[in-house]
């Protein structure tokens, strides 16, 4: 292993790929979303390449994106639930983190605590929670609610939920359980904390009747980029998964969230930042150029269409020129770090509605990098060693071979320039990111520690 830092690296997996016309591409597994030997075999791929962890986004809803059925029907829109997804691929592999998105608008701090604590144990300890507070409406209207809430509600309700849900991972010691079946004892009854929580959005007594999690908690994500995200994040995350154009958007973005974590007591390592990359890959430029060209030939002008209105907030762009300017926009409730990227990009570039959504088809707002295997190394390395990154969130461009061609190619690359594992470190999803395990705070040991803290700034 080398001495050198070491870049962390996710593969994010929906089905058939990233890109909007993945299944479309001859070589991709077009009912990826729901085909279970094929995500076995993309995770024992991750693993083989030695990824920190593979990564499912959800949502609760089909995301109509406001263009009718006919954009619909030409999208993939069914996929499995992704805890239950994860539980079975924890079974086949052995190594990698599994990580999913689930959303503290449309669930209960409870359902998510046990949900994830149960994965924790049946992965030996590689379960990640990716928190998100919904971005659209059509989720709203599934949970017998007429409007999205609003963005900073939201949050002030995420942050209560994981205050909620890591008090229910510590409702029991990590010892609790004696199982002794001589005195009949099955926990020290002293290990066990009722977290009776009561606050604004949250009454939740417990305690939680799954013990704690291997990791103490599992590795705790984060992806929004707004201020209120970005807020979120430095009191609770350890990886953030973001989207950044340039070297000096991600060291801004880099510096100004590390420089948030002194605040709530955190050092700087304790965070991992992630941006997402949408890898091309060839022989030969050509060929990786040839291979863009090949899958953005696939778009359908009315798919491209509603996924740009979708991600600029769920507006209908169907009456505005395609080859004109996109019009200004209202703010929208939704994803508004990403509807200001598009936008300032828009401006910037001088795009037209039809060259932003072939733009945005594939890494979606998120880092496109085209070019050899050593090409990709070059710009990774670029933004890992200037300060922009702490490791990656890959996005192959389809499934499987988008991501065989990274582990393939890319991976032994940055394995020779020593920047990237060749073995793992340890059993747990936090040993191999480097991320200290938390303690339960309502033990008397971590009560101790707290005191003498107090104590010395006093």
């Amino acid at each position: 292993m080398s001495t050198k830092k070491q870049l962390r690296l996710g593969a994010f997996l929906p089905g058939s790929g990233h890109h909007v016309a993945a299944w479309r591409h001859p070589d991709a597994q077009a009912d990826g979303g729901l085909n279970f030997q094929h995500y076995q075999r993309l995770a024992q791929t991750a693993e083989r390449g030695k990824f920190d962890m593979l990564f499912l986004a959800d949502g609760v809803a089909v995301r109509e994106r406001g263009q009718g059925k006919e954009a619909l029907s030409r999208t993939t829109v069914v996929h499995f639930e992704p805890l239950t997804l994860l539980s079975a691929l924890s079974v086949v592999t052995e190594h990698i983190g599994l990580t999913a998105t689930v959303s503290t608008t449309y669930n209960e701090p409870y359902h998510l605590a046990r949900k994830f604590a149960s994965l924790d144990h049946l992965s030996g300890g590689r379960a990640g929670w990716n928190l998100v507070t919904s971005a659209t409406e059509v989720e709203a209207k599934n949970f017998s609610r007429e409007k999205h809430m609003e963005h900073t509600l939201r949050y002030e309700r995420a942050k209560e939920f994981v205050d909620v849900v890591t008090a229910l991972w510590d409702s029991w010691e990590d010892d609790a359980f004696l199982r002794d079946k001589g005195s009949g004892v099955y926990f020290d009854p002293d290990k066990l904390h009722i977290p009776n929580h009561k606050g604004e959005h949250f009454s939740v007594r417990g305690p939680l009747n799954v013990a704690r999690p291997p990791q103490g908690y599992p590795v705790i994500i984060q992806a929004g980029s707004s201020e209120d995200g970005k807020n979120l994040a430095a009191q609770t995350a350890e990886v953030i998964f973001t989207a950044q154009q340039t070297l000096a958007e991600a060291q801004a973005f880099y510096a100004d969230v590390k420089g948030r974590l002194a605040k709530y007591g955190r050092s700087p390592d304790s965070l991992k930042i992630m941006p997402g990359v949408f890898p091309v890959i060839g022989k030969t430029e050509q060929e990786a150029k040839d291979k863009f060209d090949q899958i953005q030939e696939l778009i359908d002008p009315v798919v491209g269409l509603s996924l740009l209105g979708g991600m600029i907030g769920g507006f209908d762009l169907s009456g505005y020129p395609l080859d004109g300017p996109l019009p200004d926009l209202p703010e929208t409730n939704g994803g508004k770090s990403r509807q200001k990227l598009l936008t300032d990009l828009a401006r910037r570039e001088n795009l037209t509605i039809r060259q932003l959504y072939l733009w945005i088809a594939g890494a979606r707002g998120h880092r496109q990098i085209l070019g050899t295997p050593q090409q990709i190394a070059d710009q990774l390395e670029d933004w890992f060693v200037n300060g922009g990154a702490d490791g990656f969130n890959i996005m192959p461009p389809y499934l499987p071979g988008g991501l065989d061609d990274f582990v393939d190619l890319v991976v032994p690359e940055l394995q020779r320039r020593g920047l990237f594992r060749t073995e793992y470190e340890g059993r747990t999803l936090r040993e191999n990111l480097g991320l200290p395990r938390p303690a339960n705070q309502f033990s008397s040991v971590a009560a101790s520690a707290h005191l003498a803290t107090v104590g010395a700034g006093a």
